[in-house]
């Protein structure tokens, strides 16, 4: 049975992972018969936002205990995961990928990565493992990849249809680092066959639950395309 990391940045779209991109991922795993396994850095996280006002709390949260809420308490340290270990990556979204793995909401393309998600996401990559990103995560690889022989293909949406998010200046940003920016709407899915690199911009676009859902089936289904490729 094919094993599929899913690299979660805690529990909550304003501070870490989003939730429900989480859940369809795993559910798209199982749905193709293969494992998931959750993973998470033993870390804090940037900051702790309180969901319902969207103001910061004063207090500190752990990234991986946070993780743990949506893995059900079976969450795996990235710093005991070996790309030996698992057949693709999947890095849901959620501000957790620009506030905790990176600092690209503070400091955009020039901010920093955290060297274990770094090392995870090249050593993947230079294997021939696929990556996928969903959602925000582009910028995670990006940064990964930033410096390297690697130039990657990956989208965070489209400017023709509606997003809550500045998708011109996402592509912008990714691009300084590297990366070619593809456009695509929730219903499409980028695929860099090259570098085995997949990415859906699911929440990046204003869509609903059942877009996302389909978007992330989608993106799967491909990672578990280039697996067997």
């Amino acid at each position: 049975m094919k094993k599929i990391g899913v690299l979660l940045s805690g529990c909550g779209v304003y501070d870490g992972v989003e939730i429900h991109e989480s859940v369809f991922t795993m559910l798209a795993i199982q749905e193709a018969g293969a494992e998931y396994i959750c993973i998470s850095v033993n870390k804090p996280q940037h900051h702790v936002v309180n969901h319902l006002t969207g103001e910061e709390m004063k207090e500190s949260r752990n990234m991986m205990i946070e993780a743990a809420r949506i893995a059900r308490g079976n969450v795996k340290d990235i710093t005991e995961v070996d790309p030996a270990d698992i057949d693709a990556l999947v890095i849901p979204g959620g501000f957790g990928s620009a506030k905790n793995f990176t600092s690209w909401a503070f400091e955009g393309p020039e901010g920093m990565v955290l060297p274990e998600v770094k090392l995870l996401i090249v050593n993947m990559i230079n294997i021939g493992k696929p990556v996928c990103a969903l959602c925000v995560s582009p910028v995670v690889v990006s940064k990964a990849l930033e410096d390297s022989d690697i130039h990657a293909t990956m989208t965070l949406g489209t400017t023709e249809e509606s997003s809550p998010y500045d998708i011109q200046g996402f592509s912008d940003g990714i691009k300084q680092t590297g990366v070619e920016p593809v456009f695509k709407t929730v219903k499409e899915v980028q695929v860099d066959t090259v570098n085995r690199i997949v990415s859906a911009p699911c929440y990046m676009m204003d869509a609903n639950m059942i877009e996302v859902r389909n978007n992330i089936k989608s993106a799967i289904e491909e990672t578990i395309n280039l697996i067997e490729a």
